[in-house]
C-alpha cells in the first residue's frame, strides 16, 4: 500500500454493504456468546480504512465472511451482482470455505491450507483485508482473556493451540513477505495471545 494515503471518500455503496452484511450475520454471535457477529466485520472495515485501503476494500471487509458463513458461491454471486467484480474478488480471496448453507465444510487444516495457498498470491487488497481480520481475532481474543477474565473462549476453538498459532503464524509470514502494512501489528497481537494462551 501507498505510504501517502489519501481521503477515502466511503458513499451510497458503504452503505448498503453496511446493511447488507447487518442482515446476514442478523442472529449470529461471537465465540464469547455476548457480542453481534457484526460488529467483527464493522471493525475489520474500520481497520482496512485506518491501514489506507480503498472503498472496495472497505466493503470487502464488510462483506468478507458473508460466503463462508452465510451462503457459500450464492452469496458471492449476490456480492458481485450488488458491489462488482472488485469486490467479489476480494471477498473470494478472504474466504476459507464456499459451502452451501447445510453443506459440510471441508476439514480445518484443509480449508486452512487452501487459504493459505490462495492467500500467497492474493491482492494487495486481498492481503490487507485478510491481515484485518486476523489482527480483529486476535485482539478480541486478547479482549476477551485480559479485559473479561473470560478463560472459556479458549475451549470454543476447533483445533488445539499449536494448530491455531500455525495458522496465524503462517498469516503472519506470508504478510511480512507481501510488506502488509498490517503484518508487524498482526504479529505482535499474535505473540501476545501465545503467551496468554498457556
Amino acid at each position: 500500500m501507498d505510504a501517502k494515503i489519501g481521503l477515502v471518500e466511503l458513499g451510497s455503496r458503504y452503505d448498503e454493504a453496511l446493511l447488507f452484511a447487518s442482515r446476514a450475520h442478523r442472529g449470529q454471535i461471537r465465540k464469547n456468546g455476548r457480542v453481534p457477529y457484526f460488529s467483527h466485520p464493522l471493525r475489520v472495515s474500520g481497520l482496512v480504512l485506518d491501514y489506507g485501503g480503498s472503498e472496495d476494500a472497505g466493503i470487502a471487509a464488510l462483506l468478507h465472511d458473508v460466503v463462508e458463513d452465510c451462503g457459500g458461491l450464492a452469496a458471492l454471486e449476490e456480492i458481485r451482482a450488488a458491489f462488482g467484480d472488485k469486490v467479489a474478488s476480494i471477498v473470494c480471496e478472504t474466504s476459507d470455505s464456499f459451502s452451501a448453507p447445510g453443506e459440510e465444510k471441508a476439514p480445518w487444516r484443509e480449508r486452512k491450507e487452501s487459504f493459505l495457498t490462495r492467500l500467497r498470491d492474493a491482492s494487495d487488497e486481498g492481503i490487507l483485508v485478510s491481515g484485518c481480520d486476523k489482527l480483529d481475532n486476535t485482539t478480541s481474543l486478547i479482549r476477551a482473556l485480559v479485559g473479561f477474565g473470560d478463560r472459556t473462549i479458549l475451549s470454543k476453538f476447533r483445533v488445539g493451540r499449536e494448530e491455531e498459532f500455525w495458522y496465524w503464524e503462517s498469516v503472519v509470514s506470508i504478510l511480512r513477505t507481501r510488506q502488509s502494512p498490517v503484518s508487524e501489528e498482526l504479529a505482535r497481537a499474535t505473540a501476545l495471545v501465545r503467551e496468554l494462551w498457556t
